[in-house]
């Protein structure tokens, strides 16, 4: 049986396999607000070399040394219930704006660092990106919608943790943002969508590293030892 995440007394959950020594010794707080990839996420960057803390405890986050903010499903709900969380909204700009130690927002969760998301309505995000969040058209692109599988990252510039490659995209909805030299890197469904964007300490991505393979442990790798 493979080993599952021990949940602590205050509700956080670190890997216990026996044996198993992580490669990178810091805190990494993968967040939990119950609409994550959560254990697929957590056991991509235990292939990178990274004993991940799953944990929903803002006080955790405000002393992490790297912050992943994994996300699925709709903008409207993955932000409420991530706001929802007391504290954790404020710890996450205390750590991430402020003290600027590296973040990595995967599928929503890098949708959620936009200004605003229009799925389900218009919503704020965490506004850390300027831009907005807007729908896919199948009939302007001509292609099938949701954008699912395996699609080509094309890098608009140098990046230390991004490159080039092939991975896996679930997604119905992208991220616009206003500023081009936030974009890193684009894909293409039926035209240029979005596929990576960054700034300072920064980095979000619309795919899912947790499902592309050795594209995606490497790229969790390189993250794991950015120093921006």
């Amino acid at each position: 049986m493979a080993s599952q995440p021990a949940r602590s007394s205050n509700g956080t959950r670190a890997f216990s396999a026996p044996g198993w020594r992580p490669l990178v010794a810091e805190t990494i707080a993968l967040i939990d607000f119950g609409a994550g990839n959560l254990y697929s996420v957590h056991n991509a960057l235990k292939a990178a070399g990274a004993e991940a803390t799953i944990t929903a405890d803002p006080e955790l986050v405000a002393r992490a040394d790297r912050i992943v903010l994994p996300g699925v499903g709709a903008f409207a709900a993955c932000r409420a219930a991530l706001f929802a969380i007391d504290g954790m909204v404020e710890a996450l700009n205390a750590r991430v704006r402020k003290d600027g130690v590296p973040f990595l927002g995967i599928c929503v969760g890098m949708q959620m660092m936009a200004g605003t998301g229009h799925e389900h309505g218009k919503h704020h995000g965490l506004g850390w990106i300027a831009g907005s969040v807007t729908a896919l058209d199948p009939a302007v692109r001509e292609v099938r919608v949701p954008h699912m599988g395996w699609n080509a990252v094309s890098t608009d510039r140098r990046h230390d943790v991004v490159k080039d490659g092939e991975a896996y995209f679930l997604h119905s909805y992208a991220f616009e943002p206003t500023r081009t030299e936030d974009v890193i890197a684009v894909t293409d469904h039926g035209g240029p969508v979005v596929a990576a964007v960054g700034r300072d300490n920064m980095l979000g991505v619309q795919f899912h590293p947790e499902k592309s393979q050795g594209y995606g442990i490497a790229m969790l790798e390189r993250f794991l030892t950015w120093a921006p």
